[in-house]
């Protein structure tokens, strides 16, 4: 598809994919604005939707919105724009994290990110069993190819590692469950069957608890008198892969939220389902015994893969094109979309 107009079609394409991406609890902690001058997509940090327990620094909120960011450049190639990222493009702005100006390429030059656009709807997390049947070694190789290529790292441990990673986040898990008001935070962002939310995890979407107990489901009920699913037996080997960065700073966490983007869509389109296991990030000591022997590794996040079935999607808030001003909007104030309805994209 090939456009050179921001016309509203254009714009509701490039929203609609940006909202598409993953978020921790799924907050969806963006805001959009469309500045007509420079032609570029203004992406904002929304602060109404912070986790203060499991996120007080805005770090996962930071990977979130630069996931959407991905999605923004993946659709925008797909337009037959060359997408031109800023992050963090003013210090007198703190909460505008990133730009994406739409330029004109050259007619030579290829968009390859443009062939993962088919892949963003596809995109959204199992929380089920997987088969235990091993991703291939190159697709393994190409997911963390895809990270680097964003400016992070990936590394997918061997048996004893995997392990000890899992008992790691099985620890946090524990602490969670018994800290009331972490539980009353994650009890929070459910949402309860036949409800308009666009925003939290709906009760459907929530996966079983393993019988084995070596697989540390993030519980969202607490004590909540909600119906469980029967437990079920998860692979007994599984696959993870530890996101990180060499360094810890916003930007860092901008570009790790790419990165985890850029590899969750690698593996859609190679067949293989994904989960996220952030936990032990929620926990200083714990996320930084997650980094193991690595010099220089900030962990970022947990990532659990393999073949199964594709689990239930998680809704989105829908996107609505607003004429965008004539002068450059304030930057405190929304311009181009708005909760209007849900449409199931995770």
């Amino acid at each position: 598809m090939q456009t050179r107009e921001v016309d509203a079609t254009a714009v509701q394409t490039l929203l609609a994919a940006a909202v598409a991406a993953p978020s921790i609890h799924n907050s969806q902690p963006w805001r959009f604005g469309l500045d007509p001058e420079s032609r570029s997509i203004e992406v904002r940090l929304d602060r109404r939707r912070q986790l203060p327990m499991a996120d007080p620094h805005l770090r996962a909120q930071h990977l979130s919105v630069g996931a959407a960011v991905f999605n923004l450049r993946v659709a925008a190639a797909h337009l037959g724009w060359r997408p031109v990222v800023r992050l963090l493009p003013t210090t007198g702005d703190p909460d505008l994290l990133a730009t994406v100006r739409l330029a004109v390429p050259t007619a030579d030059v290829r968009l390859p990110l443009g062939e993962l656009y088919e892949t963003i709807e596809r995109r959204h997390t199992s929380r089920m069993p997987f088969t235990g049947r091993p991703v291939p070694d190159p697709v393994v190789t190409e997911m963390t190819g895809s990270a680097r290529a964003e400016g992070a790292h990936l590394d997918v441990p061997g048996i004893p590692g995997t392990r000890r990673l899992l008992r790691l986040t099985q620890v946090a898990e524990a602490r969670n469950a018994v800290h009331p008001a972490r539980v009353t935070e994650a009890c929070a962002w459910l949402t309860a069957p036949g409800t308009d939310a666009p925003y939290g995890i709906p009760l459907t979407a929530l996966g079983p608890r393993d019988a084995s107990g070596r697989m540390p489901v993030r519980d969202f009920t607490g004590r909540l008198p909600v119906p469980q699913l029967p437990a079920l037996r998860f692979e007994r080997h599984a696959q993870v892969a530890l996101l990180w960065t060499s360094h810890d700073r916003r930007e860092d966490w901008l570009r790790a939220g790419q990165a985890l983007e850029h590899l969750l869509l690698t593996a859609t389109r190679r067949g293989v389902r994904t989960s996220m296991l952030h936990q032990a990030m929620e926990w200083p000591d714990l996320r930084a015994a997650m980094a193991g022997s690595r010099r220089g590794c900030c962990p970022q996040l947990l990532i659990r893969f393999g073949h199964g079935p594709e689990g239930v999607r998680t809704p989105r808030a829908s996107t609505e094109e607003v004429p965008a001003p004539a002068t450059r909007p304030d930057p405190a104030a929304s311009s181009s979309w708005s909760a209007a309805r849900t449409e199931p994209t995770d």
